[in-house]
């Protein structure tokens, strides 16, 4: 996967008087089948730190901001997630490390698969030989 692949996926979301609904439907509004759903909140300190080998997600903040880095092989960049009508796409094999979490923040990611330890770079160097 290469970097390029990561984008920002609005959101459908519905204003009225009564305030915003935002719903997000599997292989319309994701480009991938849900098969798990986690949040993560009361953050200390940094999150992520591997990159996902077989794992497409969407990440999402419901509250507060953080960014996000993706690596790919050659190149970096970086995404601010503040805006609960944003999802950021990140594919699998893209190495990521999200950092300065607001205090109330709270990142709901949506996954094409269910949890497997072993399938998990938990290193940069163990990215690296693995891409390559």
């Amino acid at each position: 996967m290469y970097i390029d692949q990561v984008k920002t996926i609005d959101i459908p979301s519905h204003e009225d008087s009564r305030g915003i609904l935002s719903a997000i439907e599997q292989n319309i509004d994701v480009p991938f089948e849900i098969k798990r759903v986690f949040y993560i909140h009361q953050i200390k300190g940094t999150r992520g730190n591997h990159a996902p080998i077989d794992t497409d997600e969407l990440l999402i903040p419901i509250t507060g901001s953080f960014y996000i880095k993706v690596f790919d092989k050659t190149s970096s960049k970086v995404f601010l997630l503040d805006n609960p009508t944003k999802g950021l796409y990140i594919p699998r094999l893209i190495y990521l490390e999200m950092y300065d979490f607001t205090e109330n923040a709270v990142c709901l990611v949506l996954a094409n698969t269910k949890y497997d330890p072993k399938q998990y770079l938990r290193t940069m160097d163990d990215f690296l030989t693995y891409i390559e």
